[in-house]
């Protein structure tokens, strides 16, 4: 069976966006425990894909996502378990370290699924388009890029994103695939990642990270959560079926057993912990965007304003409420 381009979806509520689970069945119970608390059904929650991968229960995991009954695009794994492939698709050099433990993962998901999962995989959409309909904004949710299922897309560089955005036909693009959880906005557009629910985001704590986007009239909220699991329970049950300790560890100590991957920014901070935010993005009407040549140059951004979570802050001389910041990109790094 071959999976559908894509799909829509209308929302008039906040929805809740979440990347790869990673066969981490105790994370993913914590997810939608969290999702019930801020009573967000399943029809309003979307995972960028790649339900299967480092941990230890992928067919597990793949049982809890589709008796949930949320939304999920095709990942490179999907594709890759789907197909019978010899690897999973992300392209690691060979011999590198995150080819070798994802040799590892991918041998035993192999072994775990049968022909039911693998049919589901296959029948997974490779886009879905989301309409949040107070804001009057349409997100296209992809896996790794508008073209390339496993293309890693990170806050740096900006030009990829750009060139994404310029044809997606929509407001913007939510992605998964690198892992780590931003928000940017390039040429008017946005492009968000919520970040893995899996594996941390190599900031030296074992937090995952998932985001809501709630649609309010002519912009959008994006709140970016960070979420405490039983992170143990996970890792043991990965070294009881064999599984190399590199990503077993990581789920611990919050940091990836290697940086291949990673461009020069995002690995220069490793182990620099996250502030979880809330952003508030205005749609440009489409008519007004500004080219991204000339937004990534931009020192002045008027589109995007954050604020770290908690209380808003209060100005001291007038005690009103201070104005949230002006940003392009999140996150912003607590200092080490």
């Amino acid at each position: 069976m071959s999976a559908p381009m894509y799909r829509r979806l209308v929302s008039d509520g906040p929805l809740l966006f979440c990347g790869g689970p990673y066969s981490n069945l105790e994370a993913t119970r914590a997810l939608l425990a969290a999702a019930a608390s801020r009573r967000i059904p399943p029809e309003r929650i979307v995972c960028t894909g790649d339900v299967v991968a480092y941990g230890a229960d992928a067919k597990a995991t793949i049982d809890l996502v589709r008796q949930a009954g949320i939304h999920v695009v095709m990942g490179n794994c999907e594709e890759a378990l789907a197909q019978a492939a010899t690897d999973c698709g992300c392209g690691f050099a060979p011999g590198s370290t995150c080819d070798r433990l994802s040799a590892a993962w991918f041998a035993h998901a192999q072994s775990e699924l049968g022909p039911t999962e693998r049919t589901w995989m296959a029948a997974l959409p490779r886009r879905l388009d989301v309409e949040l309909a107070p804001a009057g904004v349409t997100l296209a949710v992809v896996h790794g890029s508008l073209d390339a299922i496993n293309r890693f897309v990170f806050a740096s560089p900006p030009a990829l994103k750009a060139a994404d955005l310029e044809r997606c036909g929509t407001d913007g693009i939510v992605a998964g695939h690198c892992g780590l959880p931003f928000t940017e906005v390039v040429g008017g557009r946005l492009w968000h990642n919520p970040g893995a629910i899996g594996v941390p985001a190599n900031d030296g704590t074992p937090r995952v990270w998932f985001s809501v986007i709630a649609p309010g009239p002519g912009y959008v909220e994006i709140e970016h959560v960070s979420l405490d699991y039983d992170h143990r329970a996970a890792a043991a049950k990965m070294r009881a079926v064999g599984l190399p300790d590199g990503y077993a560890d990581a789920l611990a100590t919050g940091l990836w057993p290697s940086c291949d991957v990673l461009p020069p920014a995002e690995a220069a901070a490793r182990g620099v912990p996250l502030e979880a935010a809330v952003l508030r993005w205005k749609a440009c009407p489409r008519g007004q965007r500004t080219s991204p040549a000339a937004d990534v140059a931009s020192t002045s951004w008027t589109r995007m304003t954050a604020r770290v979570q908690g209380p808003p802050p209060h100005d001291a001389q007038s005690g009103n409420e201070a104005p949230a910041e002006n940003v392009s990109v999140w996150p912003q790094r607590q200092q080490p």
